[in-house]
């Protein structure tokens, strides 16, 4: 008897654990009297309230890796709620954070499977259901930020989110994910200043071989485990974006920030094609408009939030490096057969990227 109430304890924790998520998610609060209250002023909420009692027609999901206040989870929750206040109330988005529903990989399947609606994903996860979106992740292929979004919200962008119809998914908007820069216990001022350094990266066969191009050795560790790795000595060097130095004070085993911008992966937010075909043209437009203003609003948060850690880096006494024109070339020069090794059927296509 006893072990029989544990268990319905158990399942009921389970049920308000679950509950209390979904509410976080849709910006809603419990009151004290135990009822539901929306926050419509949150930037996590997902409700329009002029359609709050609508019953919808729809009530779909949306799988976020991410914190709930990252860039990629609030552009996320932006999508909800112009998809439910442009369908007046008939299309409800659930979105769920910190990965509770999965990794990208296990995401894409469920997907092509119709288990899952939406979700937003790295391109370095996704270049197998598009061979030519492997070209996206190549180093050093764009100039900088605004070169990257001419590219993708243009000919080129729009010819591979149409690569991915047939694979169980459709491709709705491009989001930023930041660009990743090098930084290290030394400055690094030139192609020669890689000879001999030991990288952090994650584990990625792409990533070793542009390490080793430029004359450094990888050290793949967990993410969670790079500030130890850089101040036990593992490794003196490691890379990501601003963000992520930043939050995880990695400036504080590693004093210099150097400007490479080695990688700049952009990511997809995407809807499952069993979904897709669920609706009618004029939500499938709604979903689409709704997904490319988010995007927008995505790219501002993300500028917003690198500035901040710029500055925050700054202040507590980081150097940041630039590297010269001159010098990027040297580097982009360097990983040249990376491009070959992964790219080659698709070089006509990179050199048109770089010469946009």
């Amino acid at each position: 008897m006893i072990a029989k109430k544990n268990f319905i304890l158990k399942q009921l924790q389970k049920l308000l654990f679950i509950a209390s998520v979904s509410m976080a998610c849709m910006g809603i609060t419990a009151c004290s009297e135990g009822e539901a209250q929306v926050d419509y002023d949150s930037p996590y909420c997902t409700i329009c309230e002029e359609y709050k009692d609508v019953r919808p027609k729809y009530v779909f999901s949306y799988a976020e890796n991410q914190a709930k206040d990252y860039p990629t989870s609030l552009g996320a929750f932006r999508f909800a709620y112009l998809v439910h206040q442009k369908s007046r109330g008939r299309i409800q988005i659930r979105v769920y954070v910190d990965g509770e529903l999965g990794d990208e990989q296990e995401l894409a399947k469920k997907m092509q499977q119709g288990g899952l609606d939406f979700m937003r994903a790295s391109m370095a996860g996704l270049t197998s259901y598009s061979p030519e979106s492997q070209v996206l992740i190549m180093p050093y292929l764009y100039k900088d930020s605004d070169h990257m979004w001419r590219v993708l919200d243009g000919e080129i962008g729009q010819n591979i989110m149409d690569s991915f119809n047939g694979s169980g998914m459709v491709a709705l908007s491009w989001y930023d994910a930041g660009v990743r820069n090098f930084y290290s216990d030394k400055p690094i001022y030139c192609l020669e200043d890689m000879n001999g350094r030991v990288v952090r990266t994650q584990a990625s066969d792409i990533m070793e071989d542009v390490i080793s191009c430029l004359g450094a050795s990888t050290y793949p560790t967990e993410y969670d485990e790079v500030y130890s790795a850089l101040q036990t000595g593992r490794v003196d060097t490691a890379e990501n974006n601003f963000a992520s130095f930043e939050s995880m004070e990695h400036y504080k085993v590693a004093k210099y920030y150097i400007l490479d911008g080695h990688m700049r992966i952009p990511e997809l937010q995407l809807i499952s094609q069993t979904t897709y075909d669920k609706l009618t043209d004029e939500e499938k437009e709604i979903i689409e408009s709704s997904a490319k203003e988010s995007a927008i609003y995505e790219r501002q948060l993300w500028l917003e939030r690198e500035e901040i850690s710029r500055q925050k880096i700054i202040d507590e006494g980081c150097v940041i490096i630039e590297l010269s024109d001159e010098e990027r070339a040297r580097f982009q020069a360097a990983v040249q057969p990376v491009y070959k090794k992964y790219c080659g059927p698709y070089m006509d296509l990179i050199e048109e990227i770089q010469s946009y």
